[in-house]
Protein backbone atom coordinates (compact mmCIF):
# COMPACT_ATOMS: atom_id res chain seq x y z
CA UNK A 1 0.00 0.00 0.00
CA UNK A 2 1.31 3.40 -0.93
CA UNK A 3 1.12 6.14 1.68
CA UNK A 4 0.81 9.78 0.59
CA UNK A 5 0.66 9.42 -3.16
CA UNK A 6 1.42 13.05 -4.12
CA UNK A 7 -1.60 13.45 -6.42
CA UNK A 8 -4.03 12.02 -3.87
CA UNK A 9 -2.45 13.99 -1.05
CA UNK A 10 -2.98 17.18 -3.06
CA UNK A 11 -6.63 16.20 -3.66
CA UNK A 12 -7.36 15.59 0.02
CA UNK A 13 -5.48 18.72 1.06
CA UNK A 14 -7.58 20.73 -1.37
CA UNK A 15 -10.78 19.11 -0.05
CA UNK A 16 -9.74 19.86 3.55
CA UNK A 17 -9.11 23.53 2.78
CA UNK A 18 -12.36 23.74 0.81
CA UNK A 19 -14.19 22.49 3.88
CA UNK A 20 -12.39 25.00 6.09
CA UNK A 21 -13.35 27.88 3.77
CA UNK A 22 -16.97 26.70 3.74
CA UNK A 23 -16.97 26.42 7.53
CA UNK A 24 -15.63 29.94 8.03
CA UNK A 25 -18.17 31.32 5.52
CA UNK A 26 -21.02 29.25 7.02
CA UNK A 27 -21.63 27.86 3.54
CA UNK A 28 -23.87 25.00 4.61
CA UNK A 29 -24.36 23.67 1.07
CA UNK A 30 -20.60 23.45 0.49
CA UNK A 31 -20.02 21.76 3.87
CA UNK A 32 -22.83 19.32 3.14
CA UNK A 33 -21.33 18.49 -0.26
CA UNK A 34 -18.03 17.53 1.38
CA UNK A 35 -19.63 15.09 3.85
CA UNK A 36 -20.71 11.63 2.67
CA UNK A 37 -24.47 11.58 2.16
CA UNK A 38 -25.23 8.52 4.30
CA UNK A 39 -26.69 7.45 7.64
CA UNK A 40 -23.24 6.04 8.49
CA UNK A 41 -21.57 9.48 8.45
CA UNK A 42 -20.98 10.77 11.98
CA UNK A 43 -19.74 13.96 13.63
CA UNK A 44 -18.82 14.50 17.26
CA UNK A 45 -18.54 18.17 18.16
CA UNK A 46 -17.69 20.18 21.24
CA UNK A 47 -21.26 19.95 22.48
CA UNK A 48 -23.04 17.60 20.10
CA UNK A 49 -23.01 13.97 19.00
CA UNK A 50 -24.47 13.53 15.53
CA UNK A 51 -25.20 10.17 13.92
CA UNK A 52 -25.99 10.24 10.22
CA UNK A 53 -25.95 12.98 7.63
CA UNK A 54 -29.49 14.10 8.48
CA UNK A 55 -28.54 14.94 12.09
CA UNK A 56 -25.45 16.76 10.81
CA UNK A 57 -27.58 18.77 8.37
CA UNK A 58 -30.11 19.70 11.06
CA UNK A 59 -27.32 20.84 13.39
CA UNK A 60 -25.77 23.03 10.70
CA UNK A 61 -29.09 24.65 9.78
CA UNK A 62 -29.74 25.66 13.37
CA UNK A 63 -26.23 26.68 14.36
CA UNK A 64 -26.05 30.16 12.87
CA UNK A 65 -22.39 30.04 11.89
CA UNK A 66 -19.15 28.71 13.27
CA UNK A 67 -16.76 30.63 15.51
CA UNK A 68 -13.93 32.03 13.41
CA UNK A 69 -10.60 30.27 13.82
CA UNK A 70 -7.20 29.80 12.31
CA UNK A 71 -5.60 26.45 11.55
CA UNK A 72 -2.39 25.62 13.37
CA UNK A 73 -0.59 22.38 12.74
CA UNK A 74 -2.15 20.15 10.08
CA UNK A 75 -1.34 16.51 9.31
CA UNK A 76 -2.99 14.85 6.32
CA UNK A 77 -2.17 11.25 5.44
CA UNK A 78 -3.50 9.23 2.51
CA UNK A 79 -3.52 5.43 2.82
CA UNK A 80 -3.74 3.61 -0.49
CA UNK A 81 -5.99 5.20 -3.08
CA UNK A 82 -9.24 5.86 -1.23
CA UNK A 83 -8.77 6.59 2.50
CA UNK A 84 -7.22 9.54 4.30
CA UNK A 85 -7.10 11.23 7.68
CA UNK A 86 -6.81 14.92 8.44
CA UNK A 87 -5.76 16.02 11.92
CA UNK A 88 -5.67 19.74 12.65
CA UNK A 89 -5.09 22.03 15.57
CA UNK A 90 -7.04 25.27 15.48
CA UNK A 91 -7.23 28.45 17.51
CA UNK A 92 -10.41 30.43 18.02
CA UNK A 93 -10.28 34.04 16.81
CA UNK A 94 -9.07 36.35 19.57
CA UNK A 95 -7.99 33.45 21.79
CA UNK A 96 -5.05 31.15 22.32
CA UNK A 97 -7.44 28.34 23.26
CA UNK A 98 -6.53 25.33 21.17
CA UNK A 99 -8.97 22.97 19.54
CA UNK A 100 -8.50 19.75 17.64
CA UNK A 101 -10.26 18.36 14.61
CA UNK A 102 -9.98 14.91 13.10
CA UNK A 103 -11.61 13.90 9.84
CA UNK A 104 -11.69 10.56 8.04
CA UNK A 105 -12.01 10.97 4.26
CA UNK A 106 -12.98 8.33 1.70
CA UNK A 107 -12.70 8.73 -2.06
CA UNK A 108 -16.01 7.92 -3.74
CA UNK A 109 -16.94 8.22 -7.43
CA UNK A 110 -18.16 11.73 -6.55
CA UNK A 111 -14.83 12.68 -4.93
CA UNK A 112 -13.34 12.86 -1.43
CA UNK A 113 -15.94 12.95 1.36
CA UNK A 114 -15.76 13.11 5.15
CA UNK A 115 -17.25 9.95 6.67
CA UNK A 116 -16.37 10.71 10.29
CA UNK A 117 -15.35 13.88 12.12
CA UNK A 118 -14.52 14.86 15.68
CA UNK A 119 -13.96 18.34 17.13
CA UNK A 120 -12.83 19.16 20.66
CA UNK A 121 -11.49 22.09 22.64
CA UNK A 122 -8.91 22.09 25.41
CA UNK A 123 -10.50 22.05 28.79
CA UNK A 124 -13.69 20.27 27.66
CA UNK A 125 -14.69 16.65 27.94
CA UNK A 126 -16.19 16.47 24.44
Amino acid sequence: MQINDPVLLAEVTHAFHSYELALMADDVAAMDALFHNAPTTNRYGVGEVLYGIEEIREFRKGRGGSPQRRIGRLAITVYGDSFATADAEFFREGSDRRGRQTQSWVKFASGWKVVSAHVSLEGTTS
